[in-house]
């Protein structure tokens, strides 16, 4: 199953003109992260479904994407109503297409619940799991086969950036993480200065601006995302920053406000 687009008044217009029209669009990426109980995450579902139905012209500007945790998705996907107006993501897939690996998900079964994409290699799965560039790309590979867009997580930890390696850091992660298969149409980037996911810092847009250029050398006409404590007071100044195609958004994706006050600054 793809990934789900709604153009309200474009049926008639060639597929190809809706690809340009859809990236030149805002991607706004919630990550719920491991949060919520069913009743909560139902809930959150509602609150943005209603949102977004309440504001018909909010899918011209921007695409919204929500990854909720693996055990809601299929709940989730069902009050994304039909056809969905949300899309729906997954946190994490298996390098493997399946067997016996106890305990992962394959990138054809987050297809098969109703996910169009995943977001893999973010920092909190680099920390506490290890995660290498290359198993990264590898888990790239097997969503770009099961359909699913990849969303590739990059960004530098604050020693990092205080010995001025940051730039060398993405480079390395780039390289390594983004896989043979990848494409504009089935590929995001998302920068997420690891110094700023949950900590209230933001980079300053001249920093954002800076990485986002140097990342755009990789990633062509990919969407790069932001990611680091975007909030509703920050984010209209991040997205008129140049090649920033978005925001991957953690704790402000919790309250279905906070995420569509952030889609709407797009």
């Amino acid at each position: 199953m793809g990934i789900f687009f709604i153009f309200p008044g474009l049926d008639d217009i060639p597929l190809e003109i809706c690809y340009t029209l859809r990236m030149q669009k805002k991607l706004i990426a919630g990550n719920w992260k491991m949060n919520g109980d069913l009743a909560s995450a139902l809930a959150l579902t509602r609150g943005i479904v209603e949102g977004v139905n309440a504001d018909p012209g909010l899918l011209q500007r921007c695409d919204v994407l929500i990854c909720p945790p693996f055990v809601h998705l299929a709940r989730v996907r069902a009050n994304l109503g039909q056809p969905p107006l949300v899309m729906l993501g997954a946190q994490d897939c298996s390098e493997r297409e399946n067997g016996a690996v106890t305990g992962d998900i394959s990138a054809a079964m987050l297809a098969d619940c109703g996910c169009g994409a995943v977001i893999l290699g973010h920092s909190e799965r680099r920390q506490f799991h290890q995660e290498s560039d290359a198993l990264i790309a590898a888990k790239a590979g097997k969503a770009h086969a099961a359909g699913l867009i990849a969303v590739i997580c990059v960004g530098e930890s604050e020693s990092q950036r205080a010995a001025g390696t940051h730039f060398e850091v993405v480079a390395a992660q780039l390289k390594g993480a983004l896989p043979a298969s990848m494409t504009p149409e089935n590929t995001v980037i998302a920068y997420e200065p690891v110094w700023a996911i949950g900590t209230g810092k933001t980079a300053t847009p001249e920093d954002v601006r800076e990485m986002h250029a140097f990342i755009r050398k990789s990633a062509g006409s990919a969407r790069i995302l932001y990611g680091g404590s975007v909030k509703p007071e920050n984010a209209a100044e991040l997205f008129k920053t140049e090649n920033v195609d978005g925001a991957l958004i953690g704790g402000a994706s919790l309250k279905a406000e906070q995420y569509l006050s952030i889609a709407k600054a797009a």
